[in-house]
């Protein structure tokens, strides 16, 4: 663990307010996985706020999609703005039926992929534990399967289209430990015998960074699409539903940003400038991602990651990587 972020992390929480988002979104049409609650409904009320044309609400749940569209009108007085898309990351097909969904928009200038879950009992999606499922495959899988309309938007418009994978500062506290248990990093993450379920959440997150990098790595100069990943900080959401105890109740009241701060730190990625391509965002602005992603240690296991998860992908949706 990199302790020397846990005074990071604690100086952040209580001294440090992402700034409220005022800049315009007119004509401008987003996507927000996950958003039926927490960050992602408080990001897409944002952008509705700000002007936005369209704003996909992707959820798994339609009917609480459906709940969040009116709360969201009732809240901005703007109606016809917000609508719902079903989004279930548990299940490659759905992924794959949703982005043949998103090539059909005419344009696209942001995707937020903010759904995540966050368990410490061992099931399995898709033949892989279900963090590692729902929060890094499927969600690179999406990342790969919608470049192509982000960069046909790009072209049509002129515009730089964005896509943000949300991940968080508990990157910072694991390094893998699975990744010295077997050779395949994935198969032991798949192995309830080698996994540490009590650090998955941080190891996927960790593994979102790392699935980043690589994918940036790989994209040539002058990428017309605008990658980056962040973290929102500590924040009150559903994702903690599993969380109890006092301790962990006292850190919720002490340490906690509200919802609605949080999502500001998603709006601002989304609406990142080209120089945020590749970067970790916290707070809002760019900043080093962990001292074990940026060691010679951290390069290896994200060439090792990237192999293994590129594999994955091809063996999901053969071709998926000249997508990039």
């Amino acid at each position: 663990m990199d302790y020397s972020s846990i005074l990071t992390f604690l100086y952040s929480q209580f001294f440090i307010v992402p700034e409220y988002p005022e800049k315009s979104c007119k004509g401008q049409v987003f996507i927000v996985t996950g958003a039926n609650v927490g960050l992602g409904l408080e990001a897409s009320r944002h952008l509705v706020r700000l002007g936005a044309d369209k704003v996909i609400l992707a959820c798994r749940n339609l009917e609480k999609g459906e709940a969040a569209v009116k709360d969201i009108e009732q809240s901005t007085k703007r109606t016809g703005v917000a609508e719902v898309w079903s989004l279930d990351l548990s299940s490659f097909e759905s992924v794959k039926e949703f982005a043949k969904k998103v090539d059909t928009l005419p344009r696209i200038d942001s995707i937020v992929e903010n759904a995540g879950i966050s368990t410490t009992k061992f099931q399995v999606f898709e033949g892989n534990e279900s963090t590692i499922t729902v929060n890094v495959i499927s969600t690179l899988l999406l990342a790969l399967l919608v470049l192509p309309a982000l960069k046909r938007s790009a072209q049509r418009h002129n515009i730089q289209p964005r896509l943000t994978i949300v991940a968080s500062e508990v990157h910072h506290w694991t390094n893998i430990p699975e990744r010295n248990k077997r050779d395949s990093i994935f198969e032991a993450l798949a192995s309830p015998e080698d996994s540490e379920m009590g650090i998955r959440y941080p190891v996927s997150k960790l593994l979102d960074v790392f699935g980043t990098r690589a994918l940036v790595e790989r994209t040539p100069s002058s990428y017309p699409v605008t990658i980056n990943t962040m973290n929102p900080g500590f924040c009150y959401s559903e994702l903690s539903r599993e969380s109890s105890g006092i301790g962990f109740w006292l850190m919720y009241k002490l340490l906690a940003r509200t919802t609605e701060v949080g999502g500001r730190t998603l709006v601002a990625a989304a609406l990142g400038s080209p120089e945020t391509h590749g970067q970790y965002m916290s707070n809002s602005k760019v900043e080093e991602p962990s001292k074990f992603v940026r060691s010679e240690e951290g390069k290896k296991t994200q060439e090792r990651v990237w192999a293994e998860l590129s594999a994955k992908l091809e063996q999901i949706q053969p071709g998926i990587l000249q997508n990039i």
